[in-house]
């Protein structure tokens, strides 16, 4: 059995998709604060799903019973939203995370693989970021997702529990949340479009990201659970290349075939200038390969939103 907690969510319920697909069983716990069960819909009767939350240790103590792997996804995910309240941000990212591994450890899971983030690296200049170097967070977002690491690293080394740390960098697919004010870039993005509207841009629209589709964080996952010999180590998940959001906003327009309005605002407090991963490390240590390139994955973005729409 594996759990993916977050399971609702807009990455949970891709990984949880896959794992059914590869015919095995699968539970999801999700407390619905930002998952949505419209991401169940096409598999609902094929999982099991317990509603709670990862600072509930009763829910915990279900949700991880009988399982073999922990998918890691629950979070309160973005900078501006840690910012904003940074006591929920560390509830839920660090106690949160905590809690899991110690539910984990004595339920005998066999390994848990955590969503961390490129944000751990900071506002370091020094391109590609590297597991290696030095952790900046700027952020509280950053520092609960490095903390994060951290209790899975010690779990690793002191209790036997094996962890795996998924450094993602800028995930963007199909059922990606475009409401929230706290929403990505891409799909916010794209509905402006869709919409008529302009498309907010955060400074000068030239900071650079390592947008990473789907299906790529899917199979990184899926590989991390299974690896031999890498408890408590971290990996970059990426393409190990970088565009702008000016790219993407001309990928939207010509995904869309019409021009998409732009506003410029000031840039957001906590955000880095450019983010370019080494995915060496995981190309090395899990056999991972990038799947979808950001081309490629902005037409089939494009066309998912436009198709709900």
């Amino acid at each position: 059995m594996n759990l993916v907690t977050g399971g609702a969510g807009f990455i949970g319920s891709h990984i949880a998709a896959r794992l059914l697909a590869k015919g095995e069983g699968v539970r999801i716990l999700d407390d619905f604060s930002t998952g949505k069960w419209s991401n169940l819909e096409a598999f609902k009767n094929d999982v099991e799903v317990i509603e709670g939350d990862l600072r509930d240790p009763d829910a915990l103590a279900r949700a991880v019973k009988g399982c073999e792997v922990v998918y890691q996804q629950a979070a309160l995910r973005s900078v501006p939203r840690s910012i904003d309240d940074p006591r929920a941000n560390n509830d839920v990212n660090v106690t949160g995370i905590l809690n899991l591994l110690i539910a984990s450890k004595q339920a005998g899971v066999r390994r848990v693989v955590y969503a961390s983030s490129s944000s751990v690296y900071g506002d370091d200049p020094t391109l590609p970021k590297v597991e290696t170097q030095t952790p900046r967070p700027i952020s509280p977002y950053a520092a609960s997702k490095i903390m994060g690491e951290y209790y899975c690293r010690i779990y690793s080394n002191l209790y036997g529990l094996e962890t795996v740390s998924m450094r993602y960098f800028n995930v963007f697919g199909p059922r990606q949340d475009p409401e929230s004010k706290y929403a990505a870039v891409i799909p916010r993005f794209i509905v402006a479009a869709l919409n008529g509207e302009a498309a907010e841009v955060h400074g000068d629209g030239l900071q650079s990201r390592d947008f990473t589709y789907i299906d790529n964080v899917v199979s990184a996952n899926l590989l991390a659970a299974q690896a031999p010999g890498i408890a408590g180590e971290p990996f970059n998940i990426a393409c190990g290349e970088r565009y702008s959001l000016l790219d993407v906003l001309d990928a939207v327009e010509k995904g869309l075939g019409h021009p998409v309005k732009r506003h410029h605002e000031e840039a957001r407090a906590g955000d880095v200038k450019h983010t370019l991963a080494d995915i060496s490390k995981a190309k090395k240590l899990l056999g991972y390969e990038p799947l979808v390139n950001f081309t490629d994955g902005m037409v089939r973005t494009v066309e998912w939103f436009r198709s709900v729409h």
